[in-house]
């Protein structure tokens, strides 16, 4: 199994958040899909916390879906399914088989930063085919503003994340916004998390 010194620090946070978002349908029981699963260990905490959604795993890597395979068998976690191969650079068609209309949420934590433009556009491409009318698309990370990055902390991230590939770095919000805008997804909540990061919530709204 991997182990990500940042998983174990964010996930508390980050299901608190989600219970937040999810509390009005936690009375019924969703599908969501998470891209970019990483380890596993964000999947798993989840799962243990938010029992009245079934999880869909997923991500590029096979060594993270290995990992991902061991936490569900050291946990024996019953809403996790077994994680597919999923490139949201790729049209929707080939996102492992899911369907129209088929997802209540899609995670991703941690993604956009570490991605090109091109996958940006994947994941809100996808998401406006995969959600259900009001089906939710929740992304974390650090984003710029109007083209602004700041703080410095921020400015030296994003120029780190170019160094490792310069397809990489800090997502524009408004960009996001616009992409969103045109898949019929609206962004309806910005929450403030630690550390400058932020959790954008968007609404499949047609």
């Amino acid at each position: 199994m991997l182990l990500s010194p940042q998983a174990e620090r964010n996930w508390e946070a980050l299901c608190l958040m989600l219970e937040d978002v999810l509390e009005e349908q936690s009375h019924r029981q969703l599908f969501a899909l998470e891209l970019g699963s990483g380890t596993g260990q964000h999947v798993i905490r989840f799962a243990q916390k938010l029992p009245f959604v079934t999880w869909q795993p997923s991500d590029i890597k096979e060594e993270s879906l290995e990992s991902i395979k061991a936490y569900i068998a050291a946990t024996q976690a019953k809403t996790v399914l077994q994680p597919v191969h999923l490139d949201a650079s790729e049209p929707w068609e080939k996102w492992a088989g899911l369907s129209r209309s088929s997802g209540d949420v899609i995670v991703a934590i941690n993604l956009l930063q570490y991605s090109s433009f091109k996958t940006a556009q994947g994941v809100f491409s996808g998401a406006g085919q995969i959600l259900k009318l009001n089906g939710l698309l929740v992304t974390y990370g650090v984003y710029a503003v109007n083209g602004i990055i700041a703080p410095s902390c921020n400015e030296q991230l994003d120029e780190e994340l170019r160094k490792i590939n310069p397809e990489w770095g800090l997502p524009d919000l408004d960009v996001l916004r616009q992409l969103a805008f045109g898949n019929g997804i609206r962004l309806e909540r910005i929450i403030e998390m630690e550390n400058y990061y932020k959790c954008l919530i968007f609404r499949k709204i047609q």
